[in-house]
């Protein structure tokens, strides 16, 4: 793709700089070859950029690579981790490192093909986005692992109320702005496209060439889906309840209260009139049930009084101003 039509859809008329970030873990049979398409697409289409790999505690001599690759190009730039701290943490020392005004993320294991960048920043521009998220409509994986890509995704989209079709891709372009307001940690980095749409940022999506892994092996396993669990959960609650803690608190201790007062009722109903009062295991399900509710709500207050703190103190991002 050619850099004019790329020019006339940013309204400065000036390509934006582009930030590779690549997060990579025991790829260095992949990263010249990575670095050299990457070059050449983002060369071919006029615009200024960096690349940035951000080694995630390598053993194979990766870092070695990079640092040749920043020898000959100062383009290239690295960040070493001296253990494996994960990819959300890996992405979250890029996004602090990088300077560009659009962030590229895309996986060290040559199954991103960089031919897709232009048309990603053509997206971004004529349409007014803030992200594009990579659809990997035809993936090279294994069918067990499509299919657990499916049902994460159609989860996902359907409670989070942003319908992507492959919130796992993990190449994405973001405008600067959506990095500054976004923190990433734990396993979060597959949920960004929600975070973005839920801080109000506008949030598309492109579908994507996948290529067959040439090198190394993948590293998904049923760790992961456990991990992606437990951050979906977080997801939901930082999307639907951060700001409302006791909505999601006080309903769980509300429905405790009324089934354990209903259990207490009965067995007191049941004592006046007449029937010999004695110890039931219901009896004290009942009881267990009431004090779970109280502390369900006390949860929700201590939540609403730190929200409260936090609201007061944080700046709400501000995408465009006028004047």
């Amino acid at each position: 793709m050619k850099a004019a039509p790329l020019a006339r859809s940013y309204e400065s008329g000036a390509l934006p700089r582009l930030s590779y970030v690549i997060p990579l873990l025991n790829e260095k049979a992949s990263l010249e070859e990575l670095y050299r398409r990457i070059a050449t697409v983002t060369e071919r289409a006029g615009c200024q950029f960096e690349v940035l790999f951000v080694d995630d505690g390598s053993r194979d001599g990766s870092f070695e690579v990079v640092a040749e690759l920043g020898r000959r190009d100062p383009r290239v730039r690295g960040v070493r981790f001296g253990r494996n701290r994960g990819k959300s943490a890996a992405l979250d020392a890029g996004f602090r490192a990088a300077l560009g005004d659009v962030i590229i993320t895309m996986d060290a294991d040559l199954q991103d093909d960089p031919e897709e960048v232009p048309r990603m920043l053509e997206l971004l521009a004529s349409h007014n986005l803030d992200v594009v998220s990579g659809w990997k409509r035809s993936r090279r994986d294994p069918f067990s692992r499509r299919l657990l890509s499916r049902i994460f995704n159609g989860v996902t989209a359907r409670f989070s109320g942003l319908h992507l079709h492959d919130f796992n891709c993990g190449f994405k372009a973001y405008r600067r702005q959506v990095i500054d307001h976004t923190r990433v940690y734990g396993e979060l980095h597959r949920f960004l496209p929600v975070l973005a749409h839920w801080n109000g940022f506008r949030v598309g999506e492109m579908e994507v060439r996948h290529h067959p892994r040439r090198f190394g092996s993948s590293r998904y396993g049923a760790s992961r889906i456990v991990k992606g669990l437990f951050d979906f959960i977080t997801v939901m609650f930082l999307v639907k309840f951060s700001r409302r803690p006791l909505h999601l608190f006080g309903s769980i201790g509300m429905l405790c209260l009324l089934a354990g007062g209903g259990i207490s009722l009965f067995f007191v109903a049941q004592w006046l009139s007449g029937v010999p009062m004695r110890l039931r295991p219901v009896m004290v399900g009942g009881w267990v049930l009431v004090l779970v509710g109280i502390q369900f709500f006390s949860i929700g207050l201590l939540g609403e009084m730190l929200a409260r703190s936090q609201h007061e103190s944080e700046e709400a991002p501000v995408q465009d101003r006028v004047g």
